[in-house]
């Protein structure tokens, strides 16, 4: 089995190091989000080949959905517009007045978005409609599609032509100096903690420990029990054979207890620091954060759709970092900032938000959020970005726009530079497909009546092109499916800024489990996961370019997790040094605290003792008042 790791390709950071990285983890200043999800996302198909490498020759442009099917001009309205005079009585708009007067010759009607044209018919819109809000059935001006040029080719980063098990996958995140990294900061930690008169068994934690740990942490994320020590019972049904014959509970506990990611004597360095500017919060993840965000950058190029979304990490622990998002299905926990490719979902930038500070661009958390998980040299330009109605602000779409970034989002209609204008808006009881629109510059804002209003903001999209979504409206006492108008935004929403959730989705269905309040180990094993997610669609992806006659399909999620966790055990094993033989004279050892098999026999059961035969590999009693180990051996 070939193990390619990331020293025969390149470390991450050699990756990057041609490309200026500009994605700094910085906290910004902000409190927590009160997002509303207006609507359900869709899943965009994962085939994305409309992009266009640096070149002067290519000419290759984005064409958004809306562009492929333009509304014939004379084409009848696609709605039903008596049953939406019954469902919301009285005009849906203003009755038609006298003419205004013609604008001068030469002048646009939107300033600079072009002409106006209602039902096929083009004409120059008035002064007083640069300030109205415009109908569906009045048609705005194309926007340029924007000229999508990556810094790298989209897809996988390193070497398609080689095989690549789900082991080698997943050592492009855990490297391996990072995984020597936490066994050496676990090692001193558990001496640290002895050394505070802490008692148990522990033994120096080396490679083939730390691998065999790891996959029965990820078979309890396969098979779930209500206690972790059921996992190493023998009875039924809880006979399960991997977790006991790989690795003892009390090992598995104590590497467990243990486990730390940064040096024991740089954490009280940094304990001193507290309340002080220089003190580090994240400072006891920051050897494996900073090198898994570094990994995650390294190894993809996202495609043209990407999303930016919060996501929360749920923990119990008593920590002032954790958060509170009553909309979302975590709602106590950690919160993570992070942008995902649209089209599979994967985690490509993220940053732990770890409580208010001073923001850095001086817009608040919103804007800051966005700028910093959008490295552009790493990027390039042209991407299309979706975002929820958090980060949704004319300010930030200008100032993306100006670096050839599209941005397509639900905003809030209170947010500062939207348009408060109440000429020609919707009325109160608008019929569901109604829209108005009005655009300033390259800002395009959209009103749009589904089951309640929603607003939009958009760079790259026209307010409407004749889409329709189906709906369930009652008419006359009957339900019935039917077609009602949608503003290409929506469309296009919808299908890309559900990469987020997809990414979340596929953590979620096999997270492994962390019954922890140390939030540091929380992390870590959130930082598995997204190891584990990013490296099964990367294997989804390697699937897709190269052949491989002994697969004739990718694995699915759940075959992947146990493919690794096989190989994990397998590399495990190969890593360890070949056993001692065993001793040829009976001796008490030391081999941490067992049941006496004497004292069990006689029938009592629950007696422990620290000894064990080293010849017999029998735990016995070994005291002063009881010696087991002498009678267990005389045949008494």
């Amino acid at each position: 089995m070939s193990e390619p790791g990331p020293e025969k390709h390149g470390t991450p950071e050699e990756v990057l190091n041609p490309l200026e990285d500009a994605g700094s983890l910085v906290c910004p200043h902000d409190s927590s989000s009160d997002e509303e999800d207006l609507l359900y996302h869709e899943t965009q198909d994962s085939s994305n080949s409309d992009y266009c490498l640096r070149s002067s020759e290519s000419d290759e442009v984005y064409e958004p959905p809306h562009a492929r099917v333009p509304r014939p001009p004379g084409a009848p309205w696609p709605t039903r517009r008596k049953a939406a005079q019954r469902l919301a009585p009285g005009p849906s708009r203003p009755q038609p007045g006298p003419a205004a007067p013609p604008p001068p010759r030469g002048r646009s009607s939107l300033g600079a978005s072009g002409p106006v044209t209602k039902r096929g018919k083009t004409r120059l819109a008035s002064t007083e409609d640069d300030d109205r809000w415009h109908d569906g059935e009045e048609e705005c001006i194309k926007p340029e599609p924007l000229r999508f040029v990556p810094a790298r080719t989209p897809g996988p980063t390193f070497d398609t032509t080689i095989a690549w098990s789900p082991l080698s996958l997943f050592q492009l995140y855990f490297s391996e100096s990072v995984v020597q990294k936490i066994i050496d900061n676990t090692n001193a930690n558990a001496a640290k903690r002895k050394k505070a008169g802490m008692k148990f068994n522990w033994n120096v934690l080396t490679i083939k420990d730390f691998y065999t740990f790891l996959s029965i942490v990820l078979f309890s994320g396969l098979v779930s029990v209500h206690n972790r020590s059921d996992y190493w019972r023998k009875k039924c049904p809880y006979n399960f054979q991997f977790p006991g014959d790989s690795m003892t509970r009390d090992r598995f506990d104590s590497i467990m207890w243990s486990l730390h990611l940064s040096d024991p004597a740089e954490d009280e360095e940094n304990d001193k620091k507290k309340n002080t500017a220089e003190y580090d919060r994240l400072f006891k993840i920051k050897p494996l954060y900073t090198d898994m965000v570094t990994a995650c950058k390294a190894h993809f190029q996202p495609r043209q759709r990407v999303s930016i979304d919060e996501r929360m990490v749920a923990s119990k622990a008593r920590v002032s970092m954790k958060q509170y998002m009553k909309d979302k299905p975590t709602k106590w926990g950690y919160k993570l900032f992070v942008l995902a490719d649209s089209s599979i979902g994967y985690t490509w930038n993220f940053f732990v938000y770890s409580g208010k500070s001073e923001s850095t661009t001086g817009h608040g958390l919103s804007y800051s959020a966005v700028m910093d998980l959008l490295p552009f040299p790493l990027l390039g330009s042209g991407y299309l970005l979706f975002t929820g109605n958090f980060y949704t602000s004319p300010a930030l779409f200008t100032d993306l726009y100006e670096k050839n970034i599209g941005c397509c989002g639900t905003i809030r209609r209170q947010v500062t530079g939207f348009p408060q204008t109440q000429t020609n808006d919707l009325p109160r009881k608008a019929a569901r497909g109604d829209m108005r629109w009005i655009q300033s510059g390259k800002l395009l804002f959209v009103k749009w009546m589904d089951t309640r209003e929603v607003a939009m903001c958009s760079t790259v999209h026209q307010a409407y092109s004749g889409q329709t979504v189906t709906r369930k409206l009652k008419e006359d006492g009957v339900w019935q499916y039917m077609s009602i108008p949608v503003p290409d935004s929506m469309v296009d929403y919808n299908h890309s800024m559900g990469g987020v959730d997809l990414s979340n989705a596929l953590i979620g269905s096999y997270s492994v489990p962390h019954e922890t309040m140390k939030w540091y180990k929380t992390f870590f094993y959130h930082f598995v996961d997204i190891a584990v997610v990013n490296s099964y669609l990367l294997h989804k992806e390697l699937f897709k370019v190269r052949l491989d006659s002994t697969q004739t399909k990718p694995f699915t999620h759940k075959t992947f997790r146990e493919q690794l966790a096989k190989e994990m055990l397998e590399f495990a094993q190969g890593s360890a040094a070949p056993p001692p033989r065993p001793a040829n004279t009976c001796m008490p050892m030391f081999l941490g605290r067992k049941y006496c098999k004497r004292c069990h026999d006689a029938g009592i059961t629950r007696v422990k003792t620290s000894f064990s035969c080293r010849k017999c590999a029998v735990s016995l009693c070994y005291t002063t008042k009881k010696n087991c180990f002498q009678l267990w051996h005389d045949g008494q």
